[in-house]
Protein backbone atom coordinates (compact mmCIF):
# COMPACT_ATOMS: atom_id res chain seq x y z
CA UNK A 1 0.00 0.00 0.00
CA UNK A 2 1.43 3.36 -1.27
CA UNK A 3 2.59 5.41 1.85
CA UNK A 4 -0.03 8.03 1.30
CA UNK A 5 -2.53 6.21 1.65
CA UNK A 6 -1.14 4.40 4.96
CA UNK A 7 -1.07 8.26 6.15
CA UNK A 8 -4.94 9.59 5.77
CA UNK A 9 -6.01 6.21 6.92
CA UNK A 10 -3.90 7.01 10.65
CA UNK A 11 -5.46 10.35 10.42
CA UNK A 12 -8.67 9.67 9.41
CA UNK A 13 -8.52 6.49 12.62
CA UNK A 14 -7.00 9.56 14.50
CA UNK A 15 -10.15 12.00 13.63
CA UNK A 16 -12.32 9.11 14.43
CA UNK A 17 -11.03 8.00 17.82
CA UNK A 18 -11.06 12.11 18.51
CA UNK A 19 -14.72 12.19 18.20
CA UNK A 20 -15.54 8.76 19.88
CA UNK A 21 -13.26 9.91 23.06
CA UNK A 22 -14.87 13.22 23.03
CA UNK A 23 -18.42 11.42 22.77
CA UNK A 24 -17.79 9.63 25.95
CA UNK A 25 -16.20 12.01 27.98
CA UNK A 26 -19.67 14.08 27.30
CA UNK A 27 -21.57 10.87 28.03
CA UNK A 28 -19.37 10.15 31.74
CA UNK A 29 -18.85 14.16 32.53
CA UNK A 30 -22.38 15.02 31.82
CA UNK A 31 -24.30 13.64 34.74
CA UNK A 32 -21.79 15.18 37.47
CA UNK A 33 -22.09 18.29 36.09
CA UNK A 34 -25.31 18.65 35.30
CA UNK A 35 -26.07 21.38 37.60
CA UNK A 36 -22.68 23.43 36.10
CA UNK A 37 -24.50 23.29 33.17
CA UNK A 38 -27.94 24.49 33.96
CA UNK A 39 -26.07 27.63 35.87
CA UNK A 40 -23.55 28.22 33.14
CA UNK A 41 -27.51 28.48 31.17
CA UNK A 42 -29.35 30.50 33.48
CA UNK A 43 -25.99 32.98 33.51
CA UNK A 44 -26.35 32.63 29.80
CA UNK A 45 -30.08 34.12 29.81
CA UNK A 46 -29.09 36.31 32.46
CA UNK A 47 -26.45 38.05 31.08
CA UNK A 48 -28.27 40.96 28.45
CA UNK A 49 -29.99 41.98 31.45
CA UNK A 50 -26.95 41.71 33.95
CA UNK A 51 -25.28 44.03 31.14
CA UNK A 52 -27.75 46.49 30.85
CA UNK A 53 -28.39 47.13 34.63
CA UNK A 54 -24.69 47.08 34.79
CA UNK A 55 -24.34 49.59 32.09
CA UNK A 56 -27.85 51.37 32.78
CA UNK A 57 -27.56 52.05 36.22
CA UNK A 58 -23.68 52.31 36.81
CA UNK A 59 -23.99 49.41 39.38
CA UNK A 60 -21.25 46.60 40.17
CA UNK A 61 -21.73 43.62 38.10
CA UNK A 62 -22.50 41.69 41.36
CA UNK A 63 -25.28 43.70 42.52
CA UNK A 64 -27.08 43.27 39.26
CA UNK A 65 -26.26 39.27 39.43
CA UNK A 66 -27.81 39.50 42.66
CA UNK A 67 -31.00 41.67 41.36
CA UNK A 68 -31.68 39.68 38.37
CA UNK A 69 -31.26 35.77 40.13
CA UNK A 70 -33.68 37.28 42.53
CA UNK A 71 -36.20 38.35 40.21
CA UNK A 72 -35.85 35.27 38.54
CA UNK A 73 -36.09 32.79 41.66
CA UNK A 74 -39.28 34.86 42.48
CA UNK A 75 -40.86 33.95 39.41
CA UNK A 76 -40.21 30.84 39.20
CA UNK A 77 -41.30 30.03 42.31
CA UNK A 78 -44.56 32.08 42.05
CA UNK A 79 -45.16 30.07 38.90
CA UNK A 80 -44.54 27.53 40.32
CA UNK A 81 -46.79 27.78 43.25
CA UNK A 82 -49.90 29.27 41.25
CA UNK A 83 -49.26 25.94 38.89
CA UNK A 84 -49.59 23.79 42.25
CA UNK A 85 -52.30 25.28 44.33
CA UNK A 86 -54.02 25.74 40.70
CA UNK A 87 -53.95 21.80 40.33
CA UNK A 88 -54.51 21.07 44.17
CA UNK A 89 -57.58 23.21 43.68
CA UNK A 90 -58.91 21.30 40.52
CA UNK A 91 -57.86 17.83 41.94
CA UNK A 92 -60.51 19.02 44.97
CA UNK A 93 -63.16 19.88 42.46
CA UNK A 94 -62.69 16.64 40.66
CA UNK A 95 -63.02 15.02 43.94
CA UNK A 96 -66.28 16.81 44.84
CA UNK A 97 -68.13 15.79 41.46
CA UNK A 98 -66.87 12.19 41.10
CA UNK A 99 -70.05 11.20 42.61
CA UNK A 100 -72.08 13.27 39.56
CA UNK A 101 -70.13 11.50 36.96
CA UNK A 102 -70.14 7.91 38.85
CA UNK A 103 -74.35 8.31 39.03
CA UNK A 104 -73.81 9.32 35.20
CA UNK A 105 -71.95 6.81 34.42
CA UNK A 106 -74.44 3.96 36.46
CA UNK A 107 -77.41 5.52 34.21
CA UNK A 108 -75.38 4.97 31.00
CA UNK A 109 -75.17 0.98 31.97
CA UNK A 110 -78.39 0.87 33.31
CA UNK A 111 -79.77 2.15 30.13
CA UNK A 112 -77.70 0.31 27.88
CA UNK A 113 -79.12 -2.97 29.59
CA UNK A 114 -82.22 -2.13 29.52
CA UNK A 115 -81.83 -1.49 25.59
CA UNK A 116 -84.33 -4.39 23.73
CA UNK A 117 -81.31 -5.84 21.29
CA UNK A 118 -78.81 -5.76 24.01
CA UNK A 119 -81.13 -7.78 26.19
CA UNK A 120 -82.13 -10.01 23.26
CA UNK A 121 -78.25 -10.93 22.85
CA UNK A 122 -77.91 -11.56 26.89
CA UNK A 123 -80.52 -13.80 26.31
CA UNK A 124 -78.87 -15.94 23.05
CA UNK A 125 -75.83 -15.79 25.12
CA UNK A 126 -77.09 -16.73 28.34
CA UNK A 127 -78.63 -20.12 26.36
CA UNK A 128 -75.79 -20.88 24.24
CA UNK A 129 -73.97 -21.05 27.77
CA UNK A 130 -76.26 -23.50 29.40
CA UNK A 131 -76.37 -25.71 25.92
CA UNK A 132 -72.71 -25.82 26.07
CA UNK A 133 -71.05 -26.89 29.15
CA UNK A 134 -67.43 -27.67 27.84
CA UNK A 135 -67.79 -23.47 26.89
CA UNK A 136 -68.94 -22.84 30.52
CA UNK A 137 -65.37 -23.96 31.59
CA UNK A 138 -63.46 -22.31 28.73
CA UNK A 139 -65.22 -18.89 29.53
CA UNK A 140 -65.09 -19.18 33.29
CA UNK A 141 -61.52 -19.92 32.52
CA UNK A 142 -60.96 -16.68 30.36
CA UNK A 143 -62.84 -14.31 32.67
CA UNK A 144 -60.76 -15.46 35.53
CA UNK A 145 -57.45 -15.09 33.34
CA UNK A 146 -58.58 -11.40 32.56
CA UNK A 147 -60.11 -10.51 35.83
CA UNK A 148 -56.55 -11.46 37.29
CA UNK A 149 -54.77 -9.63 34.78
CA UNK A 150 -57.04 -6.11 35.01
CA UNK A 151 -55.80 -6.89 38.91
CA UNK A 152 -52.73 -7.11 38.13
CA UNK A 153 -52.31 -3.96 36.37
CA UNK A 154 -54.42 -1.86 38.78
CA UNK A 155 -52.05 -2.74 41.71
CA UNK A 156 -49.21 -1.74 39.52
CA UNK A 157 -50.36 1.35 38.33
CA UNK A 158 -51.26 1.96 42.05
CA UNK A 159 -47.94 0.97 43.38
CA UNK A 160 -45.92 2.60 40.64
CA UNK A 161 -48.20 5.73 42.24
CA UNK A 162 -47.52 5.39 45.30
CA UNK A 163 -43.44 4.40 44.92
CA UNK A 164 -43.69 7.52 42.39
CA UNK A 165 -44.54 9.81 45.28
CA UNK A 166 -42.54 7.99 47.92
CA UNK A 167 -39.35 9.18 45.37
CA UNK A 168 -40.77 12.28 44.80
CA UNK A 169 -40.55 13.10 48.84
CA UNK A 170 -37.24 11.58 49.44
CA UNK A 171 -35.95 13.11 46.26
CA UNK A 172 -36.81 16.56 47.57
CA UNK A 173 -33.81 17.10 49.92
CA UNK A 174 -31.53 16.66 47.11
CA UNK A 175 -33.14 18.42 45.06
CA UNK A 176 -32.68 21.19 47.19
CA UNK A 177 -29.16 20.81 47.41
CA UNK A 178 -29.14 20.48 43.97
CA UNK A 179 -30.98 23.83 43.48
CA UNK A 180 -28.40 25.68 46.24
CA UNK A 181 -25.59 24.67 44.08
CA UNK A 182 -26.98 25.83 40.88
CA UNK A 183 -27.63 29.32 42.03
CA UNK A 184 -24.73 29.61 43.32
CA UNK A 185 -22.57 28.90 40.53
CA UNK A 186 -25.10 30.57 38.43
CA UNK A 187 -24.31 33.63 40.56
CA UNK A 188 -20.61 33.30 40.04
CA UNK A 189 -20.50 32.23 36.25
CA UNK A 190 -22.44 35.60 35.61
CA UNK A 191 -20.64 38.09 37.91
CA UNK A 192 -17.18 36.62 36.20
CA UNK A 193 -18.59 36.44 32.82
CA UNK A 194 -15.81 37.59 30.71
CA UNK A 195 -13.09 35.82 32.41
CA UNK A 196 -14.96 32.28 32.39
CA UNK A 197 -15.83 33.09 28.58
CA UNK A 198 -12.26 34.24 27.88
CA UNK A 199 -10.94 31.34 28.93
CA UNK A 200 -11.22 29.10 26.04
CA UNK A 201 -10.09 31.57 23.95
CA UNK A 202 -6.89 31.92 25.54
CA UNK A 203 -6.31 28.16 25.89
CA UNK A 204 -7.04 27.31 21.84
CA UNK A 205 -5.71 28.19 19.04
CA UNK A 206 -7.78 30.92 16.69
CA UNK A 207 -7.76 28.64 13.79
CA UNK A 208 -9.69 26.59 16.54
CA UNK A 209 -11.50 29.26 18.17
CA UNK A 210 -12.91 30.94 14.98
CA UNK A 211 -14.76 27.70 13.98
CA UNK A 212 -15.81 27.36 17.61
CA UNK A 213 -17.42 30.87 17.49
CA UNK A 214 -19.41 30.08 14.44
CA UNK A 215 -20.77 27.09 15.83
CA UNK A 216 -22.07 28.72 18.91
CA UNK A 217 -23.60 31.81 17.70
CA UNK A 218 -25.50 29.47 14.90
CA UNK A 219 -26.66 26.95 17.78
CA UNK A 220 -27.57 29.66 20.09
CA UNK A 221 -29.78 31.32 17.28
CA UNK A 222 -31.45 28.02 16.09
CA UNK A 223 -32.10 27.07 19.83
CA UNK A 224 -33.69 30.35 20.79
CA UNK A 225 -35.54 30.08 17.87
CA UNK A 226 -36.68 26.65 18.30
CA UNK A 227 -38.11 27.24 21.76
CA UNK A 228 -39.99 30.34 20.31
CA UNK A 229 -41.25 28.56 17.79
CA UNK A 230 -42.76 25.93 20.33
CA UNK A 231 -44.16 28.57 22.92
CA UNK A 232 -45.43 30.23 19.53
CA UNK A 233 -47.38 26.99 18.70
CA UNK A 234 -48.13 26.12 22.18
CA UNK A 235 -50.03 29.63 22.26
CA UNK A 236 -51.60 28.70 18.96
CA UNK A 237 -53.29 25.28 20.42
CA UNK A 238 -53.90 27.14 24.00
CA UNK A 239 -55.77 30.11 21.90
CA UNK A 240 -57.88 27.60 19.69
CA UNK A 241 -58.79 25.30 22.43
CA UNK A 242 -59.87 28.10 24.98
CA UNK A 243 -62.12 29.97 22.53
CA UNK A 244 -63.62 26.58 21.09
CA UNK A 245 -64.67 26.07 24.97
CA UNK A 246 -65.76 29.38 25.64
CA UNK A 247 -67.85 28.93 22.45
CA UNK A 248 -69.00 25.39 23.19
CA UNK A 249 -69.81 27.04 27.02
CA UNK A 250 -67.41 24.30 29.15
CA UNK A 251 -66.40 25.45 32.78
CA UNK A 252 -62.52 26.24 33.51
CA UNK A 253 -62.55 26.71 29.92
CA UNK A 254 -59.02 28.83 30.46
CA UNK A 255 -57.83 26.38 32.68
CA UNK A 256 -58.28 23.26 30.29
CA UNK A 257 -57.03 25.57 27.66
CA UNK A 258 -53.69 25.99 29.06
CA UNK A 259 -53.26 22.40 30.41
CA UNK A 260 -54.38 21.04 27.05
CA UNK A 261 -51.45 23.68 25.40
CA UNK A 262 -49.17 22.12 28.24
CA UNK A 263 -50.22 18.49 26.94
CA UNK A 264 -49.76 19.35 22.97
CA UNK A 265 -45.60 18.66 23.99
CA UNK A 266 -46.58 15.14 24.22
CA UNK A 267 -44.74 13.22 20.96
CA UNK A 268 -47.47 11.11 18.72
CA UNK A 269 -50.80 11.77 20.41
CA UNK A 270 -50.27 15.76 22.29
CA UNK A 271 -53.67 17.13 22.47
CA UNK A 272 -55.32 13.69 21.28
CA UNK A 273 -54.05 12.42 24.55
CA UNK A 274 -56.54 14.74 26.84
CA UNK A 275 -59.68 15.37 23.74
CA UNK A 276 -60.17 11.99 22.62
CA UNK A 277 -60.85 10.20 25.59
CA UNK A 278 -63.29 13.40 26.75
CA UNK A 279 -65.00 13.26 23.10
CA UNK A 280 -65.33 9.46 23.58
CA UNK A 281 -67.16 10.12 27.13
CA UNK A 282 -69.31 13.18 25.54
CA UNK A 283 -70.53 10.49 23.09
CA UNK A 284 -71.27 7.90 25.80
CA UNK A 285 -73.12 9.92 28.14
CA UNK A 286 -75.54 11.12 25.22
CA UNK A 287 -74.31 14.56 25.25
CA UNK A 288 -73.54 14.33 21.65
CA UNK A 289 -73.84 17.86 20.92
CA UNK A 290 -70.61 18.48 22.90
CA UNK A 291 -68.73 15.85 21.16
CA UNK A 292 -69.26 17.43 18.08
CA UNK A 293 -68.00 20.37 18.80
CA UNK A 294 -64.81 19.21 20.91
CA UNK A 295 -64.25 16.91 17.55
CA UNK A 296 -64.58 19.98 15.50
CA UNK A 297 -62.05 22.08 18.13
CA UNK A 298 -59.59 18.96 17.98
CA UNK A 299 -59.52 18.82 13.93
CA UNK A 300 -58.98 22.20 13.73
CA UNK A 301 -55.71 21.94 16.00
CA UNK A 302 -54.64 18.84 13.95
CA UNK A 303 -55.06 20.49 10.90
CA UNK A 304 -52.82 24.10 12.13
CA UNK A 305 -50.44 22.12 13.50
CA UNK A 306 -50.13 20.16 10.64
CA UNK A 307 -49.88 23.20 8.60
CA UNK A 308 -47.78 25.81 10.96
CA UNK A 309 -45.69 23.33 12.76
CA UNK A 310 -42.85 22.58 9.98
CA UNK A 311 -43.30 26.38 8.22
CA UNK A 312 -42.44 28.31 11.78
CA UNK A 313 -39.86 25.59 13.31
CA UNK A 314 -38.41 25.73 9.52
CA UNK A 315 -38.13 29.81 9.30
CA UNK A 316 -37.47 30.15 13.35
CA UNK A 317 -34.79 27.65 13.54
CA UNK A 318 -33.41 28.10 9.64
CA UNK A 319 -33.41 24.39 8.66
CA UNK A 320 -34.82 22.57 5.89
CA UNK A 321 -38.80 21.20 7.19
CA UNK A 322 -38.26 17.67 6.00
CA UNK A 323 -35.07 17.38 7.44
CA UNK A 324 -36.58 19.01 10.82
CA UNK A 325 -39.30 16.53 10.94
CA UNK A 326 -36.19 13.71 10.54
CA UNK A 327 -34.69 15.01 12.95
CA UNK A 328 -37.60 15.29 15.66
CA UNK A 329 -38.49 11.68 14.86
CA UNK A 330 -35.38 9.82 15.16
CA UNK A 331 -34.32 11.84 18.58
CA UNK A 332 -37.92 10.83 19.66
CA UNK A 333 -36.93 7.10 18.94
CA UNK A 334 -33.61 7.46 20.30
CA UNK A 335 -34.18 9.41 23.43
CA UNK A 336 -37.98 9.31 23.67
CA UNK A 337 -39.89 12.63 24.91
CA UNK A 338 -36.04 14.25 25.15
CA UNK A 339 -35.52 13.50 22.16
CA UNK A 340 -37.82 16.28 20.43
CA UNK A 341 -35.19 18.85 21.86
CA UNK A 342 -31.92 16.50 20.78
CA UNK A 343 -33.37 15.54 17.69
CA UNK A 344 -33.11 19.51 16.43
CA UNK A 345 -30.72 20.56 18.78
CA UNK A 346 -28.29 17.58 16.89
CA UNK A 347 -29.37 18.72 13.39
CA UNK A 348 -28.71 22.69 13.96
CA UNK A 349 -25.15 21.70 15.47
CA UNK A 350 -24.43 19.47 12.27
CA UNK A 351 -25.56 22.20 10.43
CA UNK A 352 -23.59 25.19 12.09
CA UNK A 353 -20.07 22.46 11.81
CA UNK A 354 -21.01 22.82 8.07
CA UNK A 355 -21.23 26.35 7.67
CA UNK A 356 -18.02 26.83 9.84
CA UNK A 357 -16.27 24.75 7.71
CA UNK A 358 -14.95 22.07 9.86
CA UNK A 359 -16.09 19.28 8.17
CA UNK A 360 -14.11 20.87 4.90
CA UNK A 361 -10.95 21.05 7.25
CA UNK A 362 -11.45 17.56 8.25
CA UNK A 363 -11.58 16.09 5.09
CA UNK A 364 -8.43 18.02 4.42
CA UNK A 365 -6.08 17.23 7.20
CA UNK A 366 -7.26 13.61 6.47
CA UNK A 367 -6.58 13.90 2.86
CA UNK A 368 -3.46 16.00 3.35
CA UNK A 369 -1.95 16.55 6.31
CA UNK A 370 -2.90 19.98 6.78
CA UNK A 371 -4.97 21.99 9.80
Amino acid sequence: MEQHIIKRILRGGWVLTIGLLMILSCYILIPLIYPFLIAWMIALMLNPVVQWMSEQFRMPRWLSVTICLTLFITSMLTVAVAAVTRIVREIYNLSVSMDHFLQLWREFFIRLFENDKVRIFLDTLGSLYKDNPNLQGSINSNLSSTAEKITTVVTNLITSFLDAIVRLLSSLPNVASISIIILLSAFFISKDWTRWMNIPAKAMPDSICQPLRTIWSDLKQALFGYLRAQLFLISITMFIITAGLIVLRVDYAITIGLLIGIVDLLPYLGVGAVMIPWIIYCFAIDQTSLGIGLSIVYGIVLFTRQIMEPKVLASTVGLDPLLLLVAMFVGMQLFGFLGLIVGPVALVLLSAMKRANVFQDLRTFIMNGKN
